[in-house]
């Protein structure tokens, strides 16, 4: 024969059986499928003091639900407080449930050749919310999210599709910290009723 993979091609001694796992797989979906949540009670919502600020999370791939395309989680945020400020592919929508505030925005030029690279705008833009609005993140956005309210709290929904990370796209940077970040702290509702009556104090 003319190519020279047809020298190669019986090499290996390897097997397995990937495609029989393919097959198994979805024939034991409907009844693994059937194990897993579809209604999750807010006792199964799992708090996290994360870098980002005060959340609950909703749903994610790690809570063993029937949803297999979208993360959700609220944030919670302190009278005049604001969240972290973090960069990510994905596009996000996040529901104003309650509170008011602003977004800032920073877009950013992106170059992909052999690797990726992300470059901010110069220009900050900034977006006024209440609650009933829903604020959309367009992909690779630097944004951050205030409360402006001295005396009352600020809840916001986000939902964001997994299927960039589970495309190999998982490009998420945090580049700011909430100011209530403390790893020290394990969350708990009676923490968040701490926060948002003002009494502890942000971390050194």
């Amino acid at each position: 024969m003319a190519w020279t993979e047809a020298k190669a091609w019986m090499r290996g001694k390897t097997t397995g059986k990937i495609y029989q796992d393919l097959l198994d797989d979805a024939t034991n979906a409907p009844v693994r499928n059937a194990r897993r949540k579809k209604v999750v009670r807010p006792e199964d919502m799992p708090w996290e003091m994360a870098r980002q600020g005060l959340l609950k999370h909703l749903i994610s791939e790690q809570m063993n639900t029937r949803m297999e395309t979208v993360d959700s989680y609220m944030q919670i945020i302190p009278p005049g407080s604001k969240s972290g400020k973090h960069r990510h592919l994905a596009e996000e929508c996040l529901y104003v449930l309650e509170g008011r505030g602003y977004d800032l925005h920073q877009d950013c030029d992106v170059e992909i050749t052999d690797t990726y690279h992300w470059t901010p705008q110069e220009e900050v833009k900034r977006y006024e919310w209440e609650a009933g609005d829903v604020i959309y993140i367009p992909p690779n956005t630097i944004h951050q999210h205030f409360n402006a309210d001295p005396d009352k709290p600020v809840r916001l929904i986000s939902a964001i599709n997994r299927i960039f990370k589970n495309s190999g796209l998982n490009d998420l940077e945090q580049l700011e910290d909430a100011p209530e970040y403390d790893p020290a702290v394990v969350l708990s509702a009676e923490a968040v009723q701490r926060y948002l009556k003002g009494k502890v104090k942000e971390p050194a």
